[in-house]
């Protein structure tokens, strides 16, 4: 076996050696070109080639000049001169009343009313619908922690706001 791998590497090297050698000499043949053996339709081909290039850049060629030869490409608008800036206004002397500006109402909707059978009569509750929350109250209870609630009707839910002690009703739509 061992033989074998001998021969092997040796063949391989040679041809190897071979090819090498084969690219490193010269060509003894003569490369120069021959002008006379040209190809005559080649000729009239380029010529013919060449007339259209030349047809084809007068055709880019602008015909016509600008007319405002002068304009700036960079400027949208002429320049204008400002006008004077309008006299001071005079002062007022009397402040204009400020009108207080109401609340917005709170973004508070019924949504319904549930009852249960008590003792004493329905017990019911309301389902309000508040900022991305939902609340399931009883009389009593506190929507928030602003508005509690009075009385709860078959339609009509009356909350009082704890700040102010005013009263706010939601009815079913």
């Amino acid at each position: 076996m061992n033989l074998k791998r001998t021969a092997t590497i040796v063949v391989v090297g040679g041809a190897l050696a071979a090819w090498l050698a084969a690219a490193m000499t010269s060509d003894p043949r003569d490369l120069t070109s021959r002008p006379a053996e040209r190809n005559a339709a080649a000729d009239a081909r380029s010529e013919t080639l060449a007339a259209e290039v030349a047809r084809l850049h007068e055709r880019l060629r602008p015909t016509a000049e600008p007319r405002e030869p002068a304009r700036n490409l960079f400027q949208f608008t002429a320049i204008r001169p400002r006008p004077a800036p309008p006299a001071p206004k005079a002062a007022l002397t009397e402040a204009a009343p400020v009108v207080p500006v109401a609340p917005p109402p709170p973004p508070f909707k019924l949504i319904g009313v549930a009852e249960d059978a008590g003792p004493t009569g329905p017990v019911r509750t309301a389902i309000v619908s508040g900022p991305g929350q939902l609340f399931l109250v009883k009389e009593g209870q506190n929507v928030t922690l602003r508005y509690r609630v009075i009385k709860i009707s078959a339609d009509v839910v009356e909350l009082q706001d704890l700040g102010d002690m005013t009263t706010l009703r939601l009815a079913l739509k």
